[in-house]
């Protein structure tokens, strides 16, 4: 005979057995009838920028093919970390999910203080597109090629400067990363986004820029801008007469902006094999390849799995450019 106490252990063992049986159970059947409502897609930016653009167009073919619209939610504003906080907090059931750029996985070498885990409390979907960053000068500049630039550094002795979208930016950091390798000394100077700094390239007021290929082109195709080489091992297929930097005499070099989708951790491995799947359903959409070609963005669609470990390598390579730029924020 079961004595009362262990019938009252046996009791709740079976219970709880139970319940997270049927738990189990009610997570399976809904990531099996995923999606049977509309996809909430957070862009941590404004409308507009890249970063919302690249994720708008594969969102709207999404929407498509996996029979639930996919509608864009812009929360800017922290270097997009309030969006990617209310995504971080958000139910992790595939109907709330972040695009965003190579920046989520730099942001959390850069501030001393973040309300989240940009590694921890996200799984990767799938690489939307890679963006190769293009160095550019002023089209009267005496600077025609990557040697060049290393030459007149040296003769300006620390004279030469560069601008960038803002502190701790990909340009930025491509910069301060040139700088380490051709053994050179430039100074930074920081704007509040791309096209002040642009601008200011243009009219002369700084001597060059490491920029993103969508927000150069314009300034280039306007006779405004000269492009130098672009930052990527292999040419950029929007502009393949121009150089890498690699070829140019520093073979390591390879940094560009890079675009993707995550869900909150937690969120059920078919559901994430769900949206990879339309993901790269999309990208090989000859309407979306031809808006990315527009933009200079190469599409890449890529596993949950290799997506997870292309942003641990990311994080590795921003968190050593980081700390020996020294560039930090509160």
């Amino acid at each position: 005979m079961i004595q009362p106490t262990r019938r009252c252990v046996l009791a709740v063992t079976l219970l709880a057995f139970s319940l997270g049986l049927s738990v189990g159970t009610a997570n399976a059947q809904s990531a099996s009838k995923y999606p049977d409502r509309s996809i909430r897609l957070v862009v941590p930016y404004p409308p507009g920028g890249p970063t919302d653009l690249t994720a708008r167009v594969v969102a709207a073919e999404m929407g498509k093919t996996i029979g639930q619209s996919v509608v864009v939610d812009n929360r800017a504003g922290a270097s997009g970390m309030i969006g990617s906080e209310a995504v971080a907090r958000a139910e992790p059931d595939g109907y709330t999910i972040l695009g965003n750029a190579s920046i989520h996985v730099i942001n959390p070498s850069v501030y001393k203080k973040m309300t989240f885990n940009a590694i921890d409390d996200f799984v990767p979907i799938s690489q939307l597109a890679q963006v190769p960053l293009v160095l550019v000068v002023p089209v009267n500049s005496p600077i025609k090629s990557v040697s060049d630039l290393v030459a007149y550094a040296k003769q300006k002795g620390g004279k030469l400067n560069f601008g960038s979208s803002g502190v701790a930016s990909a340009p930025h950091l491509a910069g301060e990363s040139f700088k380490r390798l051709a053994g050179i000394d430039m100074q930074h100077i920081a704007y509040k986004g791309s096209a002040p700094a642009l601008q200011d390239l243009a009219g002369g007021q700084i001597d060059l820029m490491f920029d993103s290929m969508p927000s150069a082109t314009a300034l280039i195709d306007a006779g405004k801008l000269r492009p130098i080489a672009v930052t990527t091992l292999n040419r950029a297929k929007a502009r393949p007469d121009l150089p890498t930097i690699a070829e140019s005499g520093y073979p390591n070099f390879d940094i560009s902006t890079w675009y993707g989708y995550w869900a909150p951790k937690g969120t059920p491995p078919a559901v994430l094999e769900t949206l990879a799947k339309h993901v790269q359903a999309a990208l090989k959409n000859p309407q979306v390849i031809e808006a990315y070609q527009k933009m200079g963005a190469e599409p890449v669609g890529s596993t949950p799995a290799e997506f997870a470990a292309f942003n641990k390598s990311e994080a590795k390579k921003w968190a050593d450019i980081v700390k020996q730029s020294g560039a930090t924020l509160d």
